[in-house]
């Protein structure tokens, strides 16, 4: 009998609790972090990006031995792989690729593009990493200060805020740049880019912490004695967390661009140090007798920035949905 009524309590048109043991149980590990991967892992346009992200940091880590491999550095010059007759055009088709010269090379001094374009990608991809530290660094800091202790900090920080915003920031950095010479390009490169970059995330820092420091579990830890430095590590730093490193990757394009910018200008890095702007700057006058020479690092800055634009923006869509729809 015992048996009877318990297969009937099983059958399919009983109603079954939420307690169930057939149900999927709950991982531990679940939570916003866990979704968001899941979410990324769905979208074919993230993996590419990622894709494409690994392996331009890859080559730039790679560089000295990719060019090893290539059998030539950044600086050798190849007078026989350029025609002296033709104004210094490289000698073969595609602006001179060959197995020796596996992009090319440059005109007129027979430097090999792919070492180039590899110690390039080392410098621009250094530069543009190091400036969005400082400016994350520096932004989430000032974000978290002006949110959680208001009145006179606010006051302070944001008027800074608005001060540093309010600089033509390009016209300053080429200013700033020209004027310092005996100095070392990439250091100063990577401080300058990063001094007018950190307010945009210092906004956004402060608007989340303005949300987060009324919470209950902010005031429970008030009220049991924390201090405002335990506080804003242990629980207003990681609800911030999300929306810094989403916004951190689309920070990291616009760094990207500028350096290349400012080494097209012709105030960035300096020759013989490879960069992918100071390239493009000089294949501006063979891009009609010499296109690859213009493409290779084009191309290269466009797949980069493209690329981290993209996975910056699947990010924002994940972790600070609200975000992304002002």
């Amino acid at each position: 009998m015992s048996t009877d009524s318990t297969a009937s309590t099983r059958s399919p048109h009983s109603t079954r609790s939420p307690d169930s043991t057939d149900s999927p149980p709950v991982r531990a590990g679940s939570g916003p972090w866990r979704l968001a991967r899941a979410e990324l892992r769905r979208r074919p346009s993230v993996k590419v990006s990622l894709a494409v992200v690994t392996l331009f940091v890859v080559m730039a880590a790679a560089a000295p031995l990719l060019s090893a491999l290539g059998g030539w550095g950044p600086e050798e010059f190849d007078k026989s792989a350029v025609d002296p007759y033709l104004g210094g055009l490289p000698i073969g088709p595609l602006g001179g690729v060959s197995a020796e010269h596996w992009l090319g090379v440059e005109p007129v001094t027979g430097r090999d593009l792919f070492a180039r374009v590899v110690h390039g990608a080392q410098v621009s991809l250094f530069i543009a990493f190091a400036a969005t530290a400082i400016v994350v660094v520096a932004g989430t800091a000032a974000g978290i200060a002006a949110g959680y202790f208001g009145g006179r900090t606010d006051s302070v920080l944001s008027r800074l805020m608005d001060l540093t915003m309010s600089f033509p920031s390009l016209i300053f950095m080429i200013a700033m740049m020209s004027v310092a010479r005996d100095v070392n390009r990439i250091v100063l490169m990577t401080a300058v880019i990063g001094l007018f970059g950190w307010p945009g995330i210092a906004r956004v820092v402060r608007g989340q912490t303005l949300s987060l420091k009324h919470r209950e579990y902010v005031d429970a830890a008030r009220v049991a004695g924390s201090g405002p430095w335990r506080i804003l590590t242990r629980d207003i730093l990681p609800g911030v967390a999300g929306p810094v490193i989403a916004y951190t990757t689309l920070i990291v394009p616009g760094m990207i661009a500028t350096e290349a910018a400012l080494s097209y200008l012709g105030v960035g890095v300096r020759p013989p140090t490879p960069s992918w702007g100071q390239m493009i700057a000089e294949s501006v006058a063979f891009y009609d007798t010499d296109p690859m020479y213009f493409v290779v690092p084009s191309l290269c800055l466009f797949l980069t920035v493209l690329a981290f634009t993209l996975l910056g923006d699947a990010l924002r869509d994940i972790l600070d949905p609200r975000g992304s729809r002002t």
